[in-house]
């Protein structure tokens, strides 16, 4: 393969994260044409289809899938290797590309970002908030952010909070309109704010517990989204209950705008975990943003231990 193809390597890597040549075009700040052409470049070089092409949609060949395993994360480190060069003696620079669910916003990048950025300011952050299940090697990720059941077992990981628990919330004039549940199955009557995953594109069942036993209620309504957050300014406003992260409405709990109903039957998740390969430890500027977070990770699970005791 010819070295002088590489501007080819990176717009099939751009279209591979992208899962598009418009969304690579702009990435890259070229036309969509200039993508797709420098993708044909390379799958003729190599003598294999790389990407399998729609009118609707883009997707890796098994050909493609392979090539943006091997070849991503060596292009991603050259690509840090000419950041640092720039840099001045003794600063770290780089660029880091994150994903993370949009909980992960409150419960992580709120607090920690502005000490990061302050304390190293060469080093880039691009943050993409998504909340279906993404293979961050696949897709150009250095690392993400995740609850601990949808972290793969082949990657490091580092706890990042303490466990959190998803409680059922509504706003008080839907209660004296509606009634109040006493028990998981008393939903099914109810209008619920629901979930539709991203990953699997399935309305989520609302999950409880208490005890051994477990209840998963296929709550349904009239409002269906992809976003947690919307379902709970809709419960403020009357319109259904959501299902949401406790710490998420613990304002408006106080404040008495939403009410906690089922209290006894709340489920709970270990929490979020920061999680990357192996391999990508060694980047500088990942190795700086691990010892960070972990080292605010530390402060903020204290913390939780101390309002418990």
């Amino acid at each position: 393969m010819s070295t002088t193809l590489f501007p080819q390597l990176q717009a099939f890597l751009a279209v591979a994260r992208a899962r598009s040549f418009s969304g690579a075009a702009r990435e890259l700040g070229v036309s969509r044409s200039a993508v797709s052409q420098s993708v044909r470049q390379l799958e003729e070089e190599l003598h294999v289809t790389l990407v399998a092409r729609t009118t609707r949609s883009v997707a890796l060949t098994e050909a493609g899938k392979r090539l943006v395993e091997s070849a991503g994360p060596a292009v991603a480190q050259v690509r840090a290797a000419l950041t640092e060069a720039t840099a001045k003696p003794g600063e770290v620079a780089g660029r880091l590309r994150l994903t993370t669910p949009r909980a992960g916003f409150e419960f992580v990048f709120k607090p920690f970002l502005p000490r990061f950025r302050e304390r190293h300011p060469s080093i880039e952050l691009e943050l993409v908030f998504e909340d279906r299940r993404v293979d961050i090697v696949r897709e150009g990720f250095d690392a993400g952010i995740r609850l601990s059941e949808y972290v793969e077992r082949d990657m490091v990981s580092l706890r990042l909070t303490s466990a959190v628990r998803f409680i059922v919330v509504g706003a008080p004039n839907y209660f004296e309109k509606r009634g109040t549940p006493a028990r998981p199955e008393d939903l099914l009557h109810h209008e619920c704010l629901t979930f539709r995953s991203e990953t699997t594109g399935a309305l989520y069942a609302w999950e409880f517990e208490r005890g051994r036993k477990t209840w998963r209620v296929p709550v349904r309504g009239g409002v269906v989204t992809n976003n947690g957050h919307l379902c709970v300014e809709w419960a403020l406003q009357g319109l259904g209950l959501a299902y949401a992260f406790e710490p998420l409405v613990r304002t408006h709990l106080r404040e008495g705008r939403l009410i906690h109903v089922l209290e006894p039957y709340g489920a709970s998740v270990p929490g979020f975990y920061l999680y990357y390969p192996s391999r990508s430890q060694r980047s500088p500027a990942l190795k700086l943003f691990v010892e960070a977070i972990r080292e605010f990770a530390a402060e903020q699970l204290s913390l939780a231990s101390s309002e418990k005791a």
